[in-house]
């Protein structure tokens, strides 16, 4: 047993050291001086968001970016309160939802896409802020480079919680495997807080079209159909100007089911890459959490536990620190706890996701 736990973090270091080599391999990118050239429609899907909606739009607001060039639709799925909106400078419209699959946000982005006149579509969430030079970050890379689909990274707005930094830290290292995905040439994953496409590209790939079943997955799903067909086409925007700002969750119930609801959609990848990270990320993980319990029950010496530990602990050290560098230039906190804690709150995410349902926005979703 001790060889094959072994022999499996051997195979988690690898694959997390090829991650850390892709992820230095995608170059940052500055904006340069262009003229804005792209016009944009940025989708929201929201529901029960009438507290975050306002700061989002007035970041919105504040964008260095031709107010002609962009619009905003608003898709409202079944709020319990009518939101209504200000007046503001830029182009904004609210819709309503119009279901048609298990997935209220692919159905939201699907209704908004018959209302979308500009080349190009941005996808954020309602309880997200976008820095002043998002839209024009996009539109440099997209004038300077042949693309047809950007992904981009998100990050957490903090307080001083454990539950925040612990959040922060596994937000962290989902970036920081998206991003060294790309740079492998095998991207697989980027989420939808800050994911832009050619609305043409959307229409040829069919939308949402074989995954509507899946209630999650508005951005794995469309990303990994278009690499299988445009792999030259999909880049990753690693721009700091570029970052989206989200809020973390409330609770660890809410963690929870978060979590959950993004591992359920992992068996249906069509990438192999990505499955098979995703199983040595759980494995990793799963060793950790049986190494433990070996230590606790006397079958493992400290000494050999330490050693486990300890190199599962540098390497993931390794991965989090350079993207945290890149996504908030500070100090990472609750390091050890979250390293100690983390192995165990992914393992039981990872198989609860196989059998379990989950809540979200005030709805159950059966596996």
């Amino acid at each position: 047993m001790i060889f094959t736990l072994f022999a499996i973090l051997g195979i988690y270091i690898i694959s997390i050291s090829l991650l850390i080599y892709g992820f230095f391999k995608v170059k940052k990118y500055q904006k340069k001086d262009l003229v804005p050239k792209t016009s944009f429609t940025i989708i929201v899907p929201f529901r029960d968001e009438k507290e975050n909606l306002p700061i989002l739009l007035e970041s919105f607001s504040a964008l260095d970016y031709p107010k002609d060039l962009f619009k905003v639709i608003l898709v409202d799925d079944n709020s319990s309160e009518k939101f209504h909106i200000s007046h503001f400078k830029f182009d904004v419209s609210q819709i309503d939802n119009i279901r048609v699959s298990a997935s209220p946000k692919k159905d939201a982005i699907t209704t908004a896409m018959l209302h979308v006149k500009t080349d190009w579509v941005i996808t954020t969430d309602a309880d997200c802020i976008v820095p002043k030079n998002w839209l024009l970050t996009f539109d440099n890379y997209i004038q300077e480079n042949n693309v047809s689909m950007l992904a981009g990274a998100v990050t957490y707005k903090c307080k001083k919680s454990f539950l925040d930094h612990f959040q922060q830290l596994d937000l962290t290292s989902l970036q920081g495997a998206t991003i060294g995905s790309f740079g492998l040439n095998k991207g697989f994953m980027c989420n939808g807080a800050n994911f832009a496409y050619q609305k043409s590209l959307f229409e040829e790939l069919n939308g949402f079209e074989g995954n509507d079943k899946i209630a999650s997955g508005d951005d794995v799903f469309l990303l990994q159909k278009a690499i299988e067909k445009f792999p030259n086409k999909v880049h990753y925007l690693k721009a700091y100007e570029a970052i989206v700002t989200t809020k973390p969750t409330e609770n660890w119930k809410s963690l929870f089911y978060q979590r959950v609801r993004w591992a359920a959609k992992t068996s249906s990848y069509k990438s192999t890459f990505g499955k098979f990270l995703g199983l040595i990320v759980f494995f990793g993980n799963l060793s950790f959490v049986i190494g433990f319990f070996f230590f606790l029950f006397g079958l493992w010496s400290y000494p050999i536990f330490v050693i486990f530990a300890f190199s599962k602990f540098a390497i993931d050290f390794v991965l989090l620190f350079v993207t945290n560098q890149f996504l908030t230039k500070t100090k990472i906190k609750s390091l050890f706890l979250s390293s100690i804690l983390y192995p165990f709150f992914s393992s039981s995410v990872a198989l609860y996701s196989l059998f379990g349902s989950y809540e979200w926005k005030g709805r159950r979703f059966e596996k």
